[in-house]
């Protein structure tokens, strides 16, 4: 089941939560909503669902308009943050729910019920645990009831909302990898809001990334990490150093270090960013090239995998981070206020917020 959004708007008063969304989301893809809080995020998800009605726009499913349907009418499974399970049901009760309160002319019989719902048990992993209530499940596994309430009712595609916020970091990795496995054996549609850049990167086919109520790029997760379209999408996808600088003769200068770059005669002396992450940040005990600049070592932060050096450079004061191998630690061997050089690599610059790299 494919979906398209066109155009679509949404206020709450004076706040306005979306800005002429466009979107298209192919079958069988999964697919992030990724941002930060009040990005317009969850209210995208809502408006697909149901939930909640555009002030302009349309949404197609397979090329057919739903914008007025209704929710019930939509064939849309909804998983919301924090489980919204019954309480007074126990595990097996939760799960058939759905399939209770349908319409009795397209309503199963309870042994069928009975087999769907051990059916859905087995595939979440919690066969065995039909007769326990929400209380005595862990957070993980009330996640994957919820998940399986969702799926009984054979929805179109499922619709996640922040779906292992709640949860640990270590539930969280292991929900992401039986997700993952789930869809590439479904192969529903699933739509997910989340504001952790790492889970959006790990889990999606497609990842969007929404700011202030409008989509700032669409891509693969490979394809908005490394390519990103704007300085909004690269200081929000993971970690990254940023230096003030400015154009001069063809070169863009951020204090000693200068790079080469193709700029039109009309951008000197105008003001440029340059970006870079801190595993791009080569640290070293002497100047690599002319690029190089001297810093000093302020901390050290073991990550377990990768060490974080948090370095001033000398030039403009400015506080920048690298991040070297444990290995390569172990060859500088550095100390807090030990000089070393830095230099960067695959820089990205932009002026005016456009794109250019050297």
């Amino acid at each position: 089941m494919s979906i398209e959004i066109k155009g679509i708007s949404k206020s709450y008063g004076t706040f306005q939560a979306l800005r002429d969304v466009e979107l298209e989301i192919p079958t069988g893809e999964l697919v992030a909503l990724l941002g930060p809080s009040g990005s317009g995020k969850t209210t995208l998800l809502r408006l697909i669902a149901g939930l909640e009605g555009a002030d302009q726009g349309q949404v197609f499913f397979n090329g057919e308009d739903n914008t007025d349907r209704d929710v019930r009418e939509r064939g849309v499974g909804f998983v919301f943050q924090h489980y919204a399970l019954f309480r007074h049901m126990n595990i097996f009760e939760n799960i058939a729910f759905g399939l209770k309160v349908r319409p009795r002319k397209v309503r199963l019989g309870k042994a069928e019920i009975r087999e769907k719902v051990s059916a859905l048990l087995r595939l979440v992993q919690l066969d065995g645990l039909a007769h326990r209530y929400p209380s005595q499940l862990s957070g993980g596994q009330r996640q994957r009831v919820a998940l399986a309430r969702a799926l009984a009712v054979e929805p179109k595609f499922l619709l996640l909302d922040e779906p292992f916020g709640a949860l640990d970091a270590k539930v969280r990795q292991e929900l992401r990898r039986w997700l993952r496995r789930l869809h590439e054996k479904l192969g529903l549609t699933i739509v997910f809001v989340t504001h952790d850049q790492e889970e959006a990167l790990e889990l999606a086919d497609r990842v969007v990334v929404m700011n202030e109520g409008r989509v700032e790029q669409v891509g693969s997760p490979q394809e908005v990490y490394s390519n990103p379209a704007n300085p909004f999408v690269y200081s929000f996808l993971g970690r990254v150093n940023f230096f003030r600088g400015r154009v001069d003769n063809g070169k863009v200068k951020l204090g000693e270090a200068e790079f080469d770059v193709d700029w039109a005669a009309e951008t000197n002396n105008q003001p440029a960013v340059g970006y870079v992450r801190p595993h791009d940040v080569e640290v070293s005990r002497s100047p690599k090239n002319p690029r190089s600049v001297l810093s000093e070592l302020c901390y050290i932060y073991d990550l377990g995998s990768v060490i974080r050096l948090e370095l001033r450079r000398k030039d403009t004061g400015e506080i920048l981070e690298a991040e070297v191998s444990r290995h390569r630690f172990a060859e500088l061997a550095p100390r807090p206020a030990d000089t070393l050089y830095v230099t960067l690599q695959h820089v990205a610059f932009y002026i005016n917020g456009q794109l250019i790299r050297g």
